[in-house]
Order: structure tokens, then sequence, then C-alpha cells
């Protein structure tokens, strides 16, 4: 009889434990936690947005357009950020063609071909370290290997410090990103859709075009969007590997490519430039910039979530 009511105790227990009547205390307290931390950091977000946009807005609502389409000045009621958006854009570009396919296709190669062995498994490894190695580093890499690169084919002082040798720089930072967001991508999509198409005959390379791949494109494209947003945004490698701190005198004539071999600005070094200055006028037109980065920023997310669509 005491047997018989002690396995219906038991029972009971385990069912209420079940049912979700026994209250878990540290668990409600450790979920309380995450999310006043999260509530915190997106309040910080939103009051940092708040601050830069009041600063910025008379700069916006005197000049309009005429900041976005002005270069630099050494005079702050005319200086613009035109060069930096042009110089920005062209290293979005050079990352885009040189960083995006070679950090897909290693990716590819590392989950979808290599074996699982030592040398793959320290190569990975490697891949993640250097994924949190400080953007400056980088920026020394660039100025010893890319800019005396460029200047001993160039034969000039100054024809290492391009848009060219920033553009390579900036690949190499994002590169680790883009091959370990596109490995967690490709790792998962589910085996089974593997076992599937290797069962009715394709081959290796049919199964990751055409199965594989298209299953593993949102993630891939998100890789995408957070290098492409990285590099937009990095400042210290473009000092080191000679991106102007201040205004450029615009050049004439030559093509299309001819600004990949000429010195440079950015966004991000122009922003810094004018928080250097001295003066209210000076700190409204960083806080201008900083807007116009984040917009710029914003369209380049957009652009590849349209992309993706199509």
């Amino acid at each position: 009889m005491a047997s018989t009511i002690a396995v219906a105790d038991t029972r009971s227990a385990v069912e209420r434990a079940l049912r979700g009547k026994r209250a878990d205390v540290s668990g409600v307290a450790f979920h309380a936690a995450l999310l006043l931390t999260l509530v915190a950091s997106l309040g910080i977000l939103l009051v940092l947005l708040w601050t830069t946009w009041q600063k910025a807005e008379p700069v916006f609502a005197e000049r309009g357009l005429d900041f976005v389409t002005s270069n630099g000045s050494a005079l702050a009621f005319r200086a613009g950020v035109r060069q930096g958006i042009i110089g920005s854009l062209y290293l979005i570009v050079i990352v885009t063609v040189i960083a995006l396919p070679l950090g897909i296709a290693a990716a590819i190669y590392l989950q979808e071909y290599a074996r699982d062995s030592r040398l793959n498994r320290a190569l990975i490894t490697n891949v993640r370290n250097l994924a949190g190695v400080p953007s400056i580093v980088y920026g020394i890499l660039g100025l010893v290997v890319f800019v005396q690169a460029l200047r001993a084919v160039m034969g000039a002082d100054v024809a290492g410090k391009t848009v060219l040798s920033g553009g390579l720089t900036l690949s190499v930072l994002v590169m680790p990103i883009i091959i370990l967001i596109t490995m967690e991508a490709l790792r998962a999509v589910p085996r089974s859709i593997r076992e599937a198409a290797y069962g009715v005959g394709a081959t290796r390379w049919e199964v990751v075009r055409s199965h594989v791949l298209p299953y593993a494109a949102p993630g891939i494209f998100t890789g995408a969007i957070l290098s492409l947003a990285r590099a937009f945004g990095e400042t210290a490698p473009l000092l080191m590997v000679g991106a102007v701190i201040g205004y450029l005198t615009p050049s004439r004539g030559g093509t299309v490519a001819s600004p990949l071999f000429e010195r440079y600005t950015a966004l991000p070094t122009q922003i810094f430039q004018f928080s250097r200055q001295i003066g209210e006028d000076w700190s409204a037109n960083a806080a201008a910039a900083i807007i116009v980065l984040l917009v710029n920023a914003v369209a380049i997310v957009l652009r590849n979530r349209y992309d993706r669509k199509w």
C-alpha cells in the first residue's frame, strides 16, 4: 500500500513538472535579465540616434542636399561629403568584386568538399581567429603588403596609397566573416536534401549548385550584408593605407577606373576629420555625416534584400 502511494506521488510530481506547475525561478530571472539587457541596449541606441539627429538637423535645414553634393573644404559652412561618398562606393565595389566570390568559394570548399582532417580543422580555427582580429591590424597588413606592392609596381612615392589598396585591405578584413557566415548557412541545410539528391544520381557539384546553395542563399546574403556594412563603416585601416584626412583637390579627366590609382578619402574618414575640428559648426557637420553614413548603410541592406527577392 505504501509503495503504491509513493508511486502515485512520484507520478503526480512528474506530471506537475511536465505541465509547468513548478516555478523555475532561476530560469525566469535569467530570461528577465536578458530582456532587460536588450531593452537597455535599444534604449542607448535610440538615444544616440536622437542626439545625433538633433545636432545634424540644422545642417540639413540650412544646406539641404548641398551638404551631400559639396566637396570638402576648410570652411565648415562649405564642407560636404561628396568625395567621401564616392570614395566609400569605390571601396564597396572592390570589396564586392573580390571578397564576396573568394569568401563564398572558400566556405563552399571547406564545408562541402574538404575532408574532416587535422589540417582543415586548424584552417577553420585560424579563420575564426582572423574574424576577431582588430581592424587596425589589417590596416598594418595593408600598409606593408598592398601599399608597398602597388608602390613597387607603379614606381611612385604615393602610388601605393590609392583606393585600390584600401579596397584590398577591406576585402581581407571582411573575408573571414563571409567565410564563417557562409559555412554556417551551408551547415544549416538539412542532410536529407543532400542524400535525396545523391539518391537520384546527382554529382557533388550538382548537389551544391542546385540544392544546397539555393537553400542556404538567405544566410549567405546575410553574410554579404554584414560584411559590406562593416567595410562601409571602417576607419582605422583606411587611415593606415592612405585615406586622406581632410579634403581632396577634385581630379579632372581620366576614365571610370582612374580613381582606383589616385589618392582618396572615405565617408568614415571625413567624419573623423569633422570631429577633430574645433567649433559647433564642425560638430554639426560630423553629426550630419553620420546620418549620411547610416542612410547609405541602410541603402546597402535594402539593395541586398531586393536582389535576394529576385
